[in-house]
């Protein structure tokens, strides 16, 4: 039997002994990250202490599954004076577990068990699901599972193993102000605009080095770091304020780019954008990370590296890397997996919406109404989430009153290395600029495995978690781990009319999943910065730019008419040969990926439609 969580959340609270105990949204301390390590309290947070109490009351723990719980080891004495004891307390007791999901029955089963114990869901894909849960939950989930999952689940990160990857992720204590100055001190002077390129590297020297990169950063290293790139580099970065969070924190952004002024020019030409965001999930750490990596690539690289200086010359780039900054602090100060803004909701002590599915277009919060403690609550309507309706309105002015046309969007997110395009709501209503979105979405995959190896897949939004091919070969659909309408994806797509929009999410397959260590900050970074290279490459060559840069970061020399023809026709034959089928060993465990075919009589029709 399925219980609706309002009926749960009916049970008196006072019989559970939690009724005095929770902390109100306005007790919360609003102030910058005094330590490197989050203060948290030691022990479990008020609801993941009323949902345990919940689920014991309601489902025994079934003596049956018992032996097919997935046995892990007791944390010895030894080991726990390896790790703090607020660590150990809030996360010591979580394991994470990766199903392995075949029917339409198993994905529906695993998805309503989730749904009814309120666990949280890490990540999907066609055929498995990650899951974070309580060691002692095991076996109600279990009880709630098909026989044939019963067996179809191992872990990915053991109790030990989570609480040490938890800690891993945040930097050795040190001086936050001291390590600005550092970071200061070590990047490059800027460079005038009439400046030319002084070497073929993409990478400016210092981007490897650079200690800020050495590990993830608090809001209050990042946003100093922002405002000290705008002071140095004053002729082609500017600081932009996106609007203020439900906690009153300010969304910032960096604007990257040249604008060629005419004063007499009484209808100027409309400016073409690319805005990259990040940090819409809290506890995704690497796309905030990467966001930086790759505004800090373009500001340095411009004047020194030829393809990013016609670039900037030609486009603009908004960074915005933590759009969710009271979620973000969250993460640093109290719980390190924190997913949501911390928005206050209908119920006291479940705090935040998903801002990824709090946008206007398709919104559905029909599977989470009533629910604000669910991890993928939308809000009782669209726009519902502060920080979504605030990055939709800075985008309608901006081109609206600021002459700004958004042509390209790259929302960073982890994990699972995929390259999504819309529609995130239904694999039934097809982009209807699909071709186009499937060309570049495989460009950029190819730019970043020549590069570092790394094979990202590239399909629908929708298809990320819905889809599975059968033994036939013949594409089904299975049910949904998570209403995927009202992202931010499809409302840019649809809504703003950005011709090439993605969700990019990035390393690993699981083997860390959002307690990516830091020594794959400065990698992931350049598998970006190739990407958005090859990105802009695209754009030049579609909206007719006499320059260009190739994927992969390199530079070549202004090409026009028939010389760039002949070079088009050279790159799509070896690209059309390449993209047929791409079987290569990924990162972990030797697993290898087959990504699909693209059709090269389309992508020629579409040139020529051009």
């Amino acid at each position: 039997m399925r219980f609706h969580h309002a009926a749960l959340l009916a049970i008196p609270l006072a019989e559970l002994g939690v009724a005095t105990a929770v902390p109100s949204h306005a007790d919360e301390a609003f102030q910058p990250v005094a330590s490197a390590h989050p203060q948290t309290r030691p022990f479990l947070g008020q609801w993941q202490r009323l949902s345990q109490r919940v689920i014991e009351t309601i489902w025994s723990q079934p003596s049956k599954n018992e032996e097919n719980i997935t046995k892990v080891k007791k944390i010895s004495k030894t080991e726990e004076q390896l790790l703090p004891a607020h660590t150990l307390a809030r996360y010591g007791g979580d394991v994470l577990l990766r199903f392995n999901i075949s029917t339409e029955q198993e994905a529906k089963s695993l998805a309503e068990a989730s749904d009814t114990l309120l666990l949280d869901v890490w990540e999907f894909a066609a055929d498995w699901v990650d899951i974070r849960l309580a060691q002692e939950l095991v076996p109600s989930l279990l009880g709630l599972l098909p026989q044939s999952l019963q067996r179809s689940h191992v872990p990915l990160l053991r109790e030990r193993e989570l609480a040490q990857a938890i800690f891993d992720t945040y930097p050795t204590p040190r001086d936050h102000a001291r390590h600005l100055e550092a970071s200061k001190a070590s990047l490059p002077s800027p460079m005038s605009h009439d400046q030319r390129p002084v070497g073929p590297s993409l990478y400016p020297q210092g981007a490897e080095t650079n200690i800020f990169f050495n590990d993830y950063q608090p809001l209050s290293v990042i946003q100093p770091w922002m405002r000290l790139l705008t002071s140095l580099f004053t002729t082609h970065v500017r600081l932009v304020n996106v609007g203020t969070s439900a906690q009153g924190r300010d969304i910032q952004g960096l604007r990257i780019g040249i604008h060629p002024t005419n004063d007499d020019d009484p209808a100027p030409p409309t400016r073409k954008t690319v805005l990259i965001t990040a940090g819409l999930h809290a506890r995704e750490w690497i796309s905030t990370s990467t966001a930086n990596y790759i505004a800090y690539t373009l500001i340095t690289g411009f004047g020194k590296t030829a393809s990013i200086t016609r670039m900037l010359e030609d486009f603009d780039f908004v960074i915005v890397p933590t759009l969710n900054p009271d979620g973000y602090v969250y993460t640093w100060e109290t719980d390190r997996l924190w997913r949501k803004n911390r928005q206050q909701t209908s119920i006291r002590f479940c705090h935040g919406m998903d801002l990824d599915h709090s946008f206007g277009f398709q919104w559905d919060g029909s599977s989470t109404a009533g629910n604000p403690c669910s991890e993928s609550y939308a809000g009782e309507q669209a726009f519902d989430a502060v920080e979504a309706r605030a990055l939709a309105d800075w985008a309608r002015n901006e081109t609206e009153n600021n002459n700004v046309e958004f042509i390209g969007l790259m929302d960073l997110h982890s994990y699972s290395q995929q390259i999504l395009y819309p529609y995130s709501f239904s694999c039934k209503d097809l982009a209807p600029g699909l071709e186009d979105l499937e060309e570049l979405g495989y460009g950029l995959q190819k730019a970043i495995r020549r590069a570092h190896g790394h094979v990202y897949e590239v399909l629908p939004a929708c298809e990320g978690n819905a889809i599975a091919a059968g033994a036939s070969g013949k594409k089904s659909y299975l049910p949904q781990m998570e209403n995927r309408g009202g992202s931010g994806l499809d409302w840019f797509y649809h809504e703003m009319h950005v011709r090439w929009a993605y969700q990019l999410k990035l390393r690993d397959r699981g083997t860390y999943g959002f307690l990516l260590p830091r020594e794959h900050i400065i990698p992931t970074g350049k598998e970006m910065v190739d990407a958005i290279m090859y990105f802009g490459g695209f754009l030049q060559e579609a909206y007719g730019s006499k320059s260009r840069s190739v994927e992969g970061g390199g530079d070549i020399e202004a090409v026009t008419g028939d010389e760039a023809g002949r070079q088009n026709e050279v790159e799509n034959e070896a690209a059309d040969k390449d993209a047929e089928i791409d079987a290569s060993p990924s990162a972990e465990g030797g697993e290898t990926v087959v990504v699909g075919h693209v059709d090269a009589k389309a992508r020629q029709d579409l040139r020529k439609r051009r």
